[in-house]
């Protein structure tokens, strides 16, 4: 089911312009991933929207450099934390997420991480990354804490994403 531009410019009221940029995009990966129902989309929509200010950044706006000699994200070069910093909508980080990108979706992204800029990539990889991690199951559950605990490892910004997810499911449900 197509998330329409009307519903998703309701979700995302700051969006203005990239609702027409990532509408098509959007509803490609979700049609590719598997987040198909209701539940399943407003879970994506507002994790996706929280991490990317609703659809305002595709690149993670701080430096990097805390992810510096993160092993657990795969940054063992120097640079690694800078380079594989946030990306995507779902601002993916980190060498090893890269490397199972380019793998598994053959995007180019450990040689040039800004493809996962690209309005069809953000949203292809956030799709991705989605399923990788179980998040449909999750939805369809209603488990929002633990969706929102597997994308930031943490609660950070949970008042917003849950306000996103509350506004996704009066919209499309």
């Amino acid at each position: 089911m197509d998330i329409k531009k009307s519903e998703l410019a309701r979700i995302f009221p700051y969006a203005k312009a990239k609702v027409d940029v990532f509408l098509d995009p959007l509803n490609k990966a979700m049609e590719e991933f598997e987040i198909n129902t209701p539940k399943r989309q407003a879970a994506f929509i507002a994790q996706i929207g929280h991490e990317s200010g609703q659809l305002r950044y595709v690149k993670e706006l701080a430096s990097g450099l805390a992810y510096e000699k993160r092993t657990d994200l795969g940054n063992v070069k120097d640079g690694d934390g800078i380079r594989y910093k946030g990306r995507g909508l779902i601002q993916i980080t980190g060498r090893s997420n890269y490397e199972q990108i380019a793998h598994d979706l053959g995007i180019n992204c450990v040689e040039i991480p800004e493809l996962l800029e690209t309005p069809v990539n953000a949203a292809r990889v956030s799709g991705w990354f989605w399923k990788r991690r179980g998040l449909n199951d999750l939805a369809d559950k209603c488990d929002f804490t633990t969706i929102t605990k597997r994308i930031n490892g943490g609660l950070n910004g949970a008042e917003d994403r849950l306000k996103l997810y509350n506004v996704a499911l009066g919209v499309l449900l």
